[in-house]
């Protein structure tokens, strides 16, 4: 088993690269993280480079110039709701990112491990099953940002057969301090902050709230990446991993949640823009195979991710 030495991370200053840079630092000491950038500084990241998904070619020549030997692949476009608004770009930043990144990685860095950042969401309506999904469900997407991610999936999956060092990971939702309010935890925890603040009015804009999801710290899943990441030679050739909690949580019981996180009551009101077309009652995974090849458990309790995203946003607030 072969630690990597320098590894390129894309999508190094979103929210998951950020929990993703600490989880590296600690799995390997002695490596250089190299953030692969479109247009923003790096603070932290050993180096910084370019890596523009729009052309093959110059990911070619900036992975040739990074000679990374562990790419792991983050970027996209993750807001299931701007899917919906603008499906082509989506496509474009998520199924064909990927494929230029991958087929730049056989061209310039054929010995280089990938790691992909897949999604539980591939699954989508197979969660209508009552049992905890495991990597044999059919994949089943019911958005734009979903099925672009299953094609990348599955593209992927086809590379490894020519060549392509691969493994998919497939997290459920995962939430954490420095999210955005495109997704519903941190959006309850800004609003809620905000009317701790007095900065408006005690109203709550929500979505559906009679769902269940099964939701994972952010920290959880980059400690998973970072497991496979060192235990890639021991994974099956174009590996399928679930992180997953197995433990669906009501959306609107972590409503309740972070409004007594904030000390106060507040009206809801339900907003047409916050509500998903072919939204599922519930989702829940089988994060067995996790366990099993990786030795990974999610560690951090549901209480202390809500306590730092609240208190995340009452510092940004």
């Amino acid at each position: 088993m072969t630690t990597p030495a320098r590894i390129l991370v894309t999508g190094a200053t979103g929210f998951v690269g950020g929990h993703l840079l600490p989880a590296l630092r600690q799995a390997f000491p002695a490596a250089t993280l190299i953030a692969g950038l479109h247009h923003d500084p790096a603070p932290g990241w050993d180096e910084a480079l370019p890596t523009p998904l729009d052309s093959e070619a110059a990911l070619a020549e900036a992975l040739a110039e990074a000679a990374p030997d562990a790419v792991v692949h983050l970027a996209a476009q993750s807001n299931v709701a701007e899917s919906f608004r603008a499906p082509e770009a989506t496509w474009n930043a998520n199924l064909f990112g990927a494929l230029r990144l991958g087929g730049a990685i056989l061209r310039a860095a054929p010995k280089a491990r990938l790691l992909f950042a897949s999604t539980g969401e591939v699954y989508g309506l197979s969660f209508q099953r009552a049992e905890p999904l495991d990597e044999d469900a059919p994949l089943a997407p019911g958005n734009p940002y979903a099925a672009a991610k299953a094609a990348a999936d599955l593209a992927l999956g086809e590379m490894a057969l020519r060549g392509l060092r691969v493994v998919r990971m497939r997290p459920l939702n995962h939430v954490g301090p420095g999210q955005g309010t495109a997704f519903v935890v941190s959006a309850f925890a800004r609003q809620a902050a905000r009317i701790a603040a007095g900065l408006q009015p005690p109203v709550m804009q929500v979505g559906a709230l009679e769902r269940w999801r099964d939701f994972l710290d952010v920290r959880d899943v980059c400690a998973a990446y970072a497991l496979a990441l060192g235990r890639f030679d021991d994974l099956p050739q174009g590996a399928i991993i679930n992180l997953a909690s197995g433990t669906p949580r009501k959306v609107g019981d972590i409503l309740h949640a972070l409004l007594a996180r904030a000390g106060v009551s507040a009206q809801v009101e339900e907003v047409a823009a916050a509500l998903r077309p072919n939204d599922l009652l519930r989702s829940c995974g089988n994060a067995a195979r996790a366990r099993e090849w990786l030795g990974w458990a999610p560690v951090i309790p549901w209480e202390t991710t809500l306590d730092d995203v609240y208190a995340d946003w009452r510092a940004r607030v």
